[in-house]
């Protein structure tokens, strides 16, 4: 059984922060995530996966997004459903944060690099989910996060914030750098996409009207 709860936060001042707060409680999870899209890059984390919190606090620094997420999940099997449920929970907060997108850039990319690795990511909030990820990783695990779930919490997320995000590590021999050169750099194209446009204020930018 899912249930879930949306605290509506879209600002009727175009200038004021995007904030949104989800709750969302399975049987396999128990999350809360809130989001400032306008905020510092302050961080709260607690996911019971070291790894993955580090590198929701790459999004939240790099993105200069304020997040805070704690889940309950059940290790004891995997760290599949807390991975892919908090790329869920994320990508809804994005949605009702980001509103009715009137203002921002929309589209957004980055490139970044860590030592030996370096990827690509781009990324439009399009109202349209569309992963296309290629990230050829060297190592299966990552302290205790497993690779296979760097495309989980990315599905989750595309699936429920409405965008489509094009990743791509191109270079890396250290799993740990693919990965982390990945959250900075996907961190980085929200933040082109979701700053507000002084030239464009209160225009949807599309030629559709809506997004």
């Amino acid at each position: 059984m899912t249930s879930s709860a949306l605290v509506p936060s879209t600002p009727a001042d175009p200038n004021a922060d995007r904030v949104a707060e989800v709750t969302r409680n399975t049987s396999e999870t128990r999350i809360t995530v809130r989001v400032n899209l306008d905020g510092t890059g302050e961080a709260r984390l607690n996911t019971g996966i070291g790894f993955f919190d580090h590198m929701l606090d790459q999004i939240a620094r790099h993105g200069l997004i304020d997040l805070h997420v704690d889940c309950a999940g059940d290790l004891h099997i995997d760290g599949h459903h807390t991975v892919e449920d908090v790329g869920i929970t994320l990508g809804q907060a994005f949605a009702r944060a980001v509103g009715d997108k009137k203002g921002i850039r929309r589209y957004g990319h980055a490139y970044v690099p860590l030592d030996e690795a370096l990827s690509r990511v781009v990324v439009d909030f399009s109202g349209r989910p569309g992963l296309h990820l290629h990230i050829p990783f060297t190592s299966g695990m990552i302290g205790g996060f497993d690779t296979q779930l760097t495309y989980e919490f990315f599905q989750g997320f595309v699936n429920h914030a409405g965008v489509t995000l094009h990743i791509d590590n191109l270079k890396g021999v250290n799993a740990h750098h693919q990965c982390e050169t990945v959250f900075k750099a996907f961190a980085r194209a929200l933040r082109a996409a979701l700053e507000r446009d002084p030239r464009a204020a209160g225009v949807i930018p599309s030629t559709k009207g809506s997004l």
